[in-house]
């Protein structure tokens, strides 16, 4: 099989030096991470599952821009939403009435949602549920759990983080472990009555480090445990939205939050995020003033509208979750053909890759041996057109087919046999 070589992505990649700090700001620029050499840089276009970068190499991409990519690229049905709106306005003194109508299909979609409020980030929504947290119960302490990512705002930071430059944005944060309703217990404890909210994935999802799922009884025992104690329960479902059930992640594991933020596949990679809530939680939003020029432009909204019809009419969950199992069952099977463990975490439809050398290893790590191994079989799955990222969970989107991912397992098989010399 052909491996790929980028000559015009890194003579891009130094003129970007030249303007741009890094090449590429934020966390795609993070090379210690990521095996670089076996990487393109720059794309050049993209069409369903698969984009084609500046050298002309195809790939079939498992990270789907980090996860807003659900339906596919240049969806049709929502590109033409998109365009049909900007012919008429966008980003307009006023909001357009496409405002009403998504938060209106957001309430009848999401089962926690009452009201919807509209932003850009994820970042925006996470630091937005917090304040009316805050603003609903009079208090202001926020719980998280270890090694969480909620955004890059200073109180998302993680602890220490920057020399400690963002002690004074974190000082009422408390950290807990993960599935952990002890320590979440005992937090309340020792903060009697001054605990505004607890926020979390639906599961845990940290870069750098397995993801984990709930508990049997976890998210049933910490929705009775804010309840009693006046506590917002939080969901960041920004990266796992529509990917487990077009009702809400919290569904999905069966309880209801108080607060959902969504953004990554909302609109298949118009840019819009939105923070949703109950009733009783509607008046504290409206207290808050929380706001952006660009948050009300129609043409996201509009492809949003498009883009959940689409994804409610094909069930998408249920197809993401079968592709999903089918790749992760056949790479676990591959890897034990060549004496390794594939350990995959996380649910099918966004899950997480790590390689070990020892098949009965149950700890490791991404910057030791283990993690030499797996960088090493990530960079040769890329370089024969899969992307793949060694550090974050994958995602499925909606334009993959089965024979997507039977070539996804015939690259694989190749790349373990690549690196089955070295390691």
């Amino acid at each position: 099989m052909k491996t790929y070589q980028y000559p015009n992505s890194n003579k891009m990649m130094e003129k970007a030096k030249q303007f741009i700090p890094s090449g590429i700001p934020g966390h795609q620029g993070v090379a210690s991470f990521m095996p670089l050499e076996h990487y393109p840089i720059f794309s050049d276009h993209a069409e369903g599952t698969y984009f084609w970068d500046v050298d002309g190499n195809k790939f079939l991409d498992f990270m789907c821009g980090y996860g807003p990519n659900i339906l596919g690229y240049n969806d049709p049905d929502v590109n033409k939403a998109a365009m049909e709106q900007m012919k008429k306005e966008d980003c307009v003194s006023q909001p357009s009435t496409k405002m009403i109508e998504l938060a209106e299909l957001l309430v009848n979609t999401i089962d926690t949602a009452d009201w919807a409020f509209f932003a850009k980030n994820g970042g925006d929504v996470t630091s937005l549920a917090l304040l009316v947290a805050k603003a609903a119960t009079g208090r202001q302490k926020i719980v998280l759990i270890n090694h969480s990512y909620h955004g890059v705002a200073p109180w998302a930071q993680s602890p220490g983080a920057a020399d400690g430059m963002f002690n004074k944005e974190q000082e009422d944060l408390i950290y807990i472990d993960w599935n952990s309703v002890e320590q979440l217990e005992q937090a309340i404890a020792e903060n009697p009555g001054q605990i505004a909210g607890f926020i979390s994935t639906p599961y845990y999802q940290p870069a750098l480090m397995r993801n984990e799922l709930p508990a049997a009884d976890y998210w049933s025992r910490v929705r009775d445990i804010c309840t009693k104690n006046g506590i917002v329960l939080i969901l960041d479902d920004v990266r796992c939205g529509f990917r487990l059930d077009m009702a809400g992640s919290d569904r999905y594991y069966g309880f209801n939050a108080d607060l959902v933020c969504m953004c990554k596949s909302l609109a298949n990679g118009y840019n819009i995020s939105t923070l949703m809530g109950i009733e009783s939680l509607k008046e504290a939003c409206e207290k808050v003033y929380f706001t952006g020029s660009y948050w009300l432009s129609a043409v996201p909204m509009a492809a949003s509208i498009a883009c959940i019809n689409k994804l409610k009419a094909m069930n998408a969950p249920e197809r993401l979750l079968k592709l999903g199992k089918m790749y992760t069952d056949g790479l676990e099977k591959l890897a034990v053909r060549y004496g390794y463990r594939m350990e995959v975490s996380a649910e099918p439809s966004l899950f997480y890759l790590f390689l070990l050398q020892d098949p009965a290893a149950q700890s490791w790590d991404l910057f030791g041996p283990d993690g030499e191994l797996h960088r090493a079989w990530i960079g040769e799955n890329v370089r024969r057109g899969v992307f793949l990222t060694n550090y974050h969970n994958q995602f499925i989107n909606c334009a993959m087919t089965e024979d997507d991912i039977k070539f996804a397992l015939e690259v694989a098989d190749e790349a373990f046999h690549a690196v089955k010399d070295r390691f």
